[in-house]
């Protein structure tokens, strides 16, 4: 299953990569707004949007391009180690 991760914080990615990792899954993590954002996102599984740390822009552009390729898309509130866990373990199973 491949996996978008858009927003969270910078210091966090190799640790996002390393949960997706266990659960099986390829992960591309955005933390920072790019200019060319759309195409980078590409056509994944799974969109998980981490909403306070990421701006109104990066989420509409995200959703956007998962709605082009029907990802399912979670939105999350809190960026942290344990929430990507339970989401990946509900997407993937346990």
């Amino acid at each position: 299953m491949s996996v978008v991760i858009v927003g969270g914080h910078d210091r966090m990615v190799c640790q996002y990569k390393k949960i997706c990792k266990k659960h099986h899954c390829k992960a591309k993590v955005f933390t920072q707004m790019s200019g060319n954002l759309s195409t980078l996102i590409g056509s994944p599984d799974l969109l998980i949007l981490f909403t306070n740390t990421v701006s109104h822009k990066m989420v509409k552009c995200a959703v956007n391009e998962a709605e082009k390729c029907n990802a399912s898309i979670v939105r999350c509130h809190t960026s942290s180690g344990t929430a990507l866990n339970d989401i990946l373990e509900q997407a993937c199973g346990a």
